[in-house]
């Protein structure tokens, strides 16, 4: 699976287990982040691809990142799992 170390909802990497979603059994998702995924489902189900998008970049923008680092980002998500159609 390509891009199997971030969340395939956000693209957030989520190496580390305290940024991982969680399963419905409590467990650690190994597929979606903590800000996208709880008991086995997506926060925001009726979220669409531009929502996403959009967040994202707000978030990142607030967080002072880099340009290059947020267009990345945001490049990556329609090639998610969550968004592949």
């Amino acid at each position: 699976m390509e891009n199997k170390n971030l969340c395939q909802s956000c693209s957030m990497p989520i190496e580390i287990d305290h940024v991982k979603g969680s399963e419905i059994d409590g467990s650690k998702s190994s597929e979606y982040c903590m800000y996208c995924y709880e008991n086995g489902a997506f926060k925001e189900p009726g979220m669409s691809l531009g929502q996403m998008i959009s967040v994202v970049e707000t978030q990142m923008e607030k967080m002072n990142l880099p340009l290059k680092l947020i267009e990345a980002s945001i490049n990556k998500i329609p090639k998610l799992s969550r968004w592949k159609i």
